[in-house]
């Protein structure tokens, strides 16, 4: 096998920090691999991603030392445009990676710098927007697609240009469930059909694994933790030690008291052998409803943009002190009706709170019974600094400094911030932006938290973190509303969950109740859990087997 890629003894550290990011890595990718990155936030693994596409040094100059090569030329002497002919990647943060003012253009931007034919140009976009579901919004500018229609594009302006190396930095991050497996089933096609080296750094270890990785590599505090087969670290404690959600039916399996570590093929449920797994704790009694007094009701709320009809007849209840998630396919209306409900689009219809009308109300007065925390964090952060950020609505409210500074550290700790309580917000990832703009609404501690997509990004330790803050301020009363893609938050985390399909609630039922709903989930891009296939190979009913992990994970949370 031809080496394309190789780190030796590779030491990097960014200009602004004082300690190296990278230590010592001894990495080698061959030709036509397919590799998993994974670790937790700050990890590392997005600094790999930074040296390999040419970010690391052309924009985020530092220190190396030690080798890295690509195609066996010095990758530090490459301009970021002769590294960008080797290597095409899709970045995290989608909106940095636009160029286009319109999907097409975007699209075609790639081939226009190749100097391509207008007519071989026009076939192949036209071919990669049929691919990803974009014909439709060929004329639509990027920046006002959804946050997942924004990852299709950014993909598809990628893989238009069929470079040898393809690298995905946490491709799946804003896509619903069905959209981020068809992505992994589209990376698993070009990498058989075209043979490129394909490296993806992402967060989602069970999302990647519907289709197989020849390797995967571990990264933490700079380090190379393991590299290997993903069965070996399957098998290990090294996931749950670094922060990595393993896959759902592997903790279902657990909890049925399967011998883990003396199994193989744990990559691939259809695989394994599964004569020994004990059903006499099935089935279980489902999670029941309790009755809660109802806080905010919502009849007949309907919006409308210029163009197009968004929210239809939207008829919601939410009860004090429950968790909703809101769930639903790319582009299907959850995040305008959050924007209707805190006030920040001018809806029709009727919204009570406690019984009293609140559709007149201000988005000030909105935000005092109702807390916002924004998909995009860039879209949320004004200050410089993170504590100043975190602050800023504590000190426009006239606390008192002592206070803000209690109630600030406070916040920063849950969200795994407070080591950086001093950095400036440039020098933070995009997962690490996110965890601030969760701390800036947490701190002001309103009756209803309204998230999109609270997790997107965070490792296991940050997103457990979060989740069981959020779920300390739900014990204490407040409402958590979640709109999410991730199935195991909604299973993990919520008491009921509503799908919202074309700007209208098609299912208001529990978790266990909507994820074992073939129809539902086909009907609203959502996807079943591995704990819904494991029930089809155990031949048991999904929805004990679903109330029957969710019991077991809770009452361990």
């Amino acid at each position: 096998m031809n080496k394309i890629i190789e780190f030796k003894d590779f030491t990097f550290k960014y200009n602004a920090q004082q300690e190296p990011t990278l230590l010592d890595i001894n990495l080698t990718i061959y030709q036509g691999e397919k590799v998993l990155i994974i670790g937790p936030s700050g990890s590392g693994k997005s600094t790999l991603g930074h040296c390999l596409n040419g970010l690391i040094p052309n924009i985020y100059p530092g220190e190396m030392t030690g080798s890295l090569t690509i195609q066996g030329k010095a990758a530090f002497d490459m301009s970021i445009y002769d590294k960008s002919l080797l290597v095409s990647t899709v970045l995290q943060d989608t909106d940095g990676q636009f160029i286009g003012l319109s999907v097409a253009e975007d699209l075609a931007f790639a081939l226009e710098n190749d100097v391509e034919p207008l007519d071989v140009m026009k076939e192949k976009v036209a071919d990669w927007a049929g691919r990803l579901e974009l014909t439709d919004l060929l004329g639509h500018r990027p920046q006002d697609l959804s946050g997942g229609q924004k990852q299709r594009v950014s993909l598809a302006g990628v893989l238009i240009d069929e470079s040898p190396i393809l690298l995905f930095d946490e491709p799946l991050a804003n896509l619903d469930p069905k959209s981020g497996q068809d992505t992994i089933d589209l990376i698993d096609r070009l990498h058989r059909e075209e043979g490129a080296t394909t490296i993806i750094i992402e967060h989602r270890l069970e999302d990647v694994l519907y289709r197989q990785v020849d390797r995967i590599v571990l990264v933490n505090h700079g380090r190379i933790l393991y590299n290997g087969h993903p069965d070996e670290l399957l098998k290990s404690n090294l996931l749950d030690e670094n922060g990595i959600r393993e896959p759902l039916y592997l903790s279902t399996l657990r909890y049925l008291g399967y011998p883990i570590q003396a199994s193989s093929n744990l990559s691939t449920l259809w695989d394994l052998d599964l004569k020994e797994v004990n059903l006499s704790q099935l089935p279980v009694a489902h999670l029941e409803k309790q009755g809660k007094p109802v806080l905010l009701e919502v009849r007949n709320l309907q919006f409308s943009y210029p163009t197009k009809q968004v929210l239809k007849d939207i008829n919601l209840t939410l009860h004090q002190g429950e968790r909703l998630a809101i769930v639903g396919k790319n582009g299907a209306g959850k995040s305008t009706l959050a924007k209707a409900l805190c006030g920040f689009v001018q809806a029709e219809g009727e919204m009570l709170w406690k019984g009293q009308s609140i559709l007149d109300d201000s988005v000030k007065e909105r935000a005092e019974r109702i807390g916002y925390v924004l998909q995009n964090p860039n879209q949320m952060i004004s200050q410089t600094m993170i504590f100043d950020e975190v602050a800023l609505g504590l000190r426009m409210r006239g606390l008192a400094e002592e206070e803000v500074q209690i109630r600030v550290e406070e916040a920063l700790k849950v969200c795994g911030l407070y080591p950086f309580r001093k950095w400036p917000i440039s020098a933070l990832s995009y997962g690490q932006k996110k965890r601030v703009t969760i701390a800036s609404i947490l701190v002001l501690n309103p009756e209803i938290i309204l998230l999109d997509e609270p997790t997107a990004g965070q490792d296991k330790r940050n997103y457990t973190e979060i989740m069981d803050f959020l779920d300390q301020l739900n014990a204490k009363g407040h409402t958590i509303v979640m709109i999410t893609h991730d199935m195991q938050l909604m299973l993990d985390y919520s008491d009921r969950a509503v799908v919202v399909l074309d700007g209208q609630i098609i299912a208001d039922a529990s978790p266990a109740q909507i994820l074992t709903n073939p129809s539902l989930i086909r009907q609203a891009n959502l996807k079943e859990t591995s704990i819904f296939h494991l029930a089809e190979r155990l031949g048991v009913d999904p929805l004990d087997l679903t109330a029957f992990y969710m019991d077991k994970e809770r009452n361990k949370i």
